[in-house]
């Protein structure tokens, strides 16, 4: 699994500190959006090309982990 540091960044002078996708001024927000609003991972990615494939499949393992850690816990 790829590190969440390396994949994004959040930096006051980028975007006020929103978590946004390494390299880009992508917020890592908008992947979730598009994804809630029926949007497929491809179409996404078509829209933001700034944003590689691997940063946001890292992200979605990221927040399925963090899922699946707090529900084992619980």
């Amino acid at each position: 699994m790829t590190s969440l540091s390396t994949v994004t960044q959040s930096h006051p002078d980028i975007l006020s500190g929103t978590p946004v996708f390494m390299g880009t001024r992508v917020p890592v927000r908008s992947l979730f959006d598009y994804l809630q609003g029926g949007d497929t991972l491809d179409e996404f990615l078509r829209q933001f090309p700034s944003v590689k494939r691997q940063q946001a499949i890292a992200v979605l393992d990221a927040a399925c982990e963090s899922v699946t850690t707090d529900a084992n816990t619980a």
